[in-house]
């Protein structure tokens, strides 16, 4: 598997699809399938049977996942979308950074 440009915690513009133009925070990344949860983002109304969570049953809203490709970094400088790259830091370790204003970019750290 390879490292996906998003992380959990990370704001992200949203390319594609109904919730085209928007921003949200990543709530969740599922690796294996490339995708991730944006909170507030791509709704969608799902039948639920009645449950000890949910006693009443009916019709629920939740989040569904978006592919990682239709989803860019919001870059901490500009606050505009970003593509990613990969640099080694001061340390040895190999860090995140926005392309377009060459700023590093902190594990669940980018926000608005």
């Amino acid at each position: 598997m390879t490292k996906l440009h998003i992380k959990k915690g990370d704001i992200v513009y949203i390319n594609t699809g109904k919730s085209k133009g928007q921003q949200g925070e990543v709530l969740e990344v599922l690796v294996k399938d490339q995708k991730a949860i944006v909170k507030g983002m791509n709704m969608v109304k799902k039948n639920a049977k009645p449950s000890a969570k949910n006693p009443q049953g009916g019709i629920i809203t939740k989040e569904a996942p978006i592919h990682v490709s239709n989803l860019n970094p919001i870059d901490p400088k500009s606050g505009k979308p970003t593509r990613i790259g990969r640099r080694l830091n001061a340390e040895g370790k190999s860090v995140r950074y926005a392309k377009k204003s060459g700023e590093e970019i902190k594990d669940g750290e980018v926000k608005k």
